[in-house]
């Protein structure tokens, strides 16, 4: 787990709990369809997985 990834919110938080929305600020989404480059940490994978119907995550190498 040396890369970074690419997640992008493809679905809106329109009657999401707080705690989604809560998730999905603290990986730094802010629209629809707005990607952010994430290293690639069991913190970040633990956040993603909890709104994972939400978002969509892609590997994007090693940055070395």
């Amino acid at each position: 787990m040396s890369g970074e990834l690419l997640i992008t919110l493809v679905k809106g938080l329109s009657g999401r709990t707080a705690y989604h929305r809560k998730v999905v600020r603290g990986l730094g989404l802010t629209r629809l369809n707005r990607p952010v480059v994430r290293k690639d940490t069991p913190e970040i994978r633990g956040m993603v997985e909890k709104v994972k119907f939400l978002v969509r995550m892609e590997e994007v190498g090693d940055t070395k």
